[in-house]
């Protein structure tokens, strides 16, 4: 949800792509033993996305591989659906780091086996090389959901939403409605865990400088110019019909496991937002309030994200301890 760095491409409404996009290569810059690929998706309504697929499951890859290889390392992986934050696309640096250190991760199973992590970064509608226009959370489901059928239609047996602060809302939201219809079209791809990291806990709060701002570059004509000269982000002006099911009350309806992350540095949300999202979840949560953790992407580190990734394993399989502090 970071709002004060500019960057990102400016260009493209409603379903036009914008200008500024992977065609000369993926966004993501990427380490010597990963495979790139841009990936193009078509949500439900008709939206045309971008995103990029960090393959960790290519790693000793050789001419001497056949399909069938290919397609098990692929189902033995672990596919990860990363979310990005308000103004976050797979371009921009802290989105960036953090699908590579996620894809670098590579977490044991309960069996001692090692687990790749495939990491799909999506620019979210509204944002980056993506059609669109951002409804901060409400239609992005419809994102989350063709981004999970894709990883399921690429032999994935099991995918994770990793949602960042604004990505995080739509991760819980689509969770919690995934079999449901929303605005009269259907969820149709679960997922089978979700990490929802740095999330609010419910709408309209504006009790810090940064939230007092972010509501001003969503709710005000000139901040939303401001958010599409600055920050590349193309937002629906018309708002809310109906108020959206909120990241708290998602997550009292969400049936896989949940881990929750949060800063006790956030300047945007405190705390309360986590627990609460927590809290509402019951014991199919995780907590973890992290110490010196600022806010989504640029807050976190390399240490921080392997330990997310790490963690993946024992989450899908229901081993997490629900704690109070990590």
């Amino acid at each position: 949800m970071t709002v004060d760095a500019p960057g990102g491409p400016t260009q493209g409404t409603n379903n036009t792509v914008p200008s500024v996009g992977p065609a000369a290569g993926p966004a993501v810059q990427v380490a010597a033993h990963m495979a790139a690929e841009h990936v193009p998706l078509r949500t439900c309504d008709a939206v045309r996305l971008s995103a990029v697929l960090l393959r960790s499951s290519d790693a000793g890859e050789d001419a001497g591989e056949d399909a069938a290889e290919d397609a098990a390392a692929d189902a033995a992986a672990i596919g990860v659906v990363l979310l990005p934050g308000f103004s976050g696309w797979s371009g921009k640096p802290g989105v960036s780091r953090v699908a590579r250190w996620l894809a670098a991760s590579t977490p044991t199973s309960a069996s001692g086996a090692a687990t790749p992590t495939d990491v799909l970064v999506v620019d979210l509608r509204g944002h980056g090389a993506s059609a669109g226009l951002s409804t901060l959370g409400d239609r992005e489901v419809f994102d989350v959901d063709a981004a999970v059928g894709e990883m399921r239609s690429r032999g994935y047996r099991t995918v994770v939403t990793v949602g960042w602060s604004m990505g995080a809302s739509c991760a819980l939201r689509h969770a919690a409605l995934v079999g449901q219809q929303v605005h009269h079209r259907p969820l149709q791809h679960p997922v089978d865990a979700v990490v929802a990291v740095s999330s609010t806990g419910w709408w309209y709060y504006r009790d810090t400088t940064p939230m007092r701002r972010l509501h001003w570059l969503v709710q005000t004509r000139p901040g939303r110019a401001v958010a599409r000269r600055m920050l590349g982000v193309r937002i629906d002006s018309t708002g809310w019909a109906q108020v959206p099911l909120d990241p708290s009350e998602a997550a009292a309806r969400i049936t896989v496991p949940l881990l929750v992350v949060h800063g006790d540095r956030d300047a945007y949300l405190p705390l309360e937002h986590a627990r609460a999202v927590a809290g509402a979840a019951g014991e199919a949560a995780e907590l973890w309030e992290v110490p010196d953790f600022g806010h989504a992407e640029e807050g976190a580190d390399a240490d921080l994200v392997a330990r997310i990734g790490a963690a993946l394993p024992a989450l899908v399989a229901g081993e997490l301890t629900r704690s109070a502090s990590a």
